[in-house]
């Protein structure tokens, strides 16, 4: 199913979805891998613990959202496509930021986690057929679908990425 399908387009979760093109979702999982978002590996690494500005996160704090973004729109996904109506509520990513352990890790080892989530989360997704992708729940006080919630992984990481092009790589 492609992006167009989404029904509800979800508020605040439409800005990943739009920044992926109006393509399968299973096209858009082989596309927008880990490597071809955050290819740029070496540059990553060699800004080391440089910030843009006082209070921002790192290059590996960001990479760890995304990581921990995709697990909770994963485990979102798993409860509406098996037609869970529990309402779901949202998460704080500034408490869960510091609390890790990601300026101790190196750049390869946060990719290589990320891979191996990614694997996880695209065995999910095969799992669900058009009933599942569509069926609607509520988190964080936003109805959204499961397939909403496949495109929001793929996004979320693009517009990250694209943050770090602008406002992290001119610090090289």
């Amino acid at each position: 199913m492609k992006s167009s399908e989404i029904q509800p387009m979800p508020q605040f979760f439409d800005r990943y979805i739009n920044l992926v093109e109006d393509i399968d979702l299973f096209d858009g999982f082989s596309k927008l891998t880990p490597e071809h978002v955050f290819g740029q590996t070496e540059k990553l690494a060699a800004l080391g613990d440089r910030v843009y500005a006082e209070g921002k996160w790192t290059v590996k704090d960001i990479l760890q959202h995304v990581i921990d973004n995709e697990r909770i729109m994963s485990y979102r996904a798993l409860r509406f496509s098996r037609n869970d109506k529990t309402q779901l509520p949202g998460y704080d990513e500034a408490v869960l930021a510091a609390n890790t352990i990601a300026g101790h890790r190196t750049v390869a080892d946060l990719m290589e986690e990320w891979n191996e989530l990614r694997r996880s989360t695209i065995t999910l997704f095969k799992n669900m057929d058009r009933t599942m992708l569509t069926r609607v729940g509520n988190a964080n006080q936003t109805e959204i679908t499961a397939l909403a919630l496949g495109f929001v992984i793929l996004g979320h990481p693009v517009h990250h990425m694209n943050v770090i092009r602008d406002r992290y790589f001119p610090l090289l």
